[in-house]
C-alpha cells in the first residue's frame, strides 16, 4: 500500500494560499534541504487543480535543478471541472475522487506526495486517506489568505516529529492517531 504524504508552508495563523508573499524571507539551505528530503520520499505528486495549473505553467520550462525532477514524475490531478491535464506525465483524477484516490492508494509502489493543494489535503485528512501531514510553520502572521482548516469534523493526529530550523520555521510531522 502507498502512503498519501503531505507538505505546506503554513503561517502562524493558518494561512496557506499564496506562500509566495510570505515564505521566500525563510528560505535558506537548512529548508531547502528539508523540502527536497520530503520530495524525494515520493514516487508520484498528487495535486488540487489550483496548485496543477500553478506548476504547470511554471515548471515545464523552468531551469531550475528541481524542474527535471518535478516534470519527470508521474503526476495525478485531482478535479472535476478539467478536462484535461496535459503537463508531462500527468493523469486526471476526476468522478468519485475519493473512491479513485483510496484506490490509487491500495496500489503497490512509492508514496504520492502533495505539495499544496490545501482543499485535497483536508478532503484526505476527512477521509482518513492522509498519511502524513508536513507542516513548515512560519513565524509570520500572514493577516489574510485561504487557511489550512476551516469548520468541520475533528481529525485526531499523533506528532511524529518536529524540527526547529535556525530561521524560526517549525517542521511538525502528523500521523493519522489510528495508525
Amino acid at each position: 500500500m502507498r502512503k498519501i504524504i503531505s507538505g505546506l508552508f503554513i503561517s502562524l495563523d493558518g494561512v496557506v494560499e499564496s506562500p509566495e508573499q510570505w515564505h521566500f524571507p525563510y528560505v535558506n539551505d537548512e529548508v531547502d534541504d528539508f523540502v527536497r528530503g520530503l520530495s524525494n520520499r515520493s514516487e508520484a505528486m498528487l495535486f488540487g487543480r489550483r496548485t496543477y495549473e500553478e506548476f504547470a505553467a511554471y515548471w515545464p520550462t523552468s531551469t531550475d535543478e528541481f524542474a527535471d525532477r518535478l516534470n519527470g514524475a508521474p503526476k495525478y490531478v485531482v478535479s472535476n471541472t478539467l478536462t484535461s491535464a496535459d503537463w508531462q506525465n500527468s493523469t486526471l483524477v476526476s468522478g468519485d475522487v475519493i473512491k479513485e484516490l483510496a484506490r490509487l492508494r491500495e496500489q503497490p509502489g512509492g508514496a504520492l506526495g502533495i505539495t499544496g493543494s490545501g482543499t485535497l489535503v483536508r478532503s484526505l485528512l476527512r477521509e482518513g486517506l492522509l498519511d502524513e501531514l508536513h507542516l513548515l510553520v512560519h513565524p509570520i502572521v500572514a493577516g489574510t489568505g485561504k487557511r489550512l482548516f476551516d469548520d468541520g469534523p475533528q481529525v485526531p493526529l499523533r506528532l511524529a516529529d518536529s524540527t526547529t530550523f535556525g530561521n524560526g520555521v517549525v517542521h511538525l510531522a502528523y500521523e493519522r492517531a489510528d495508525s
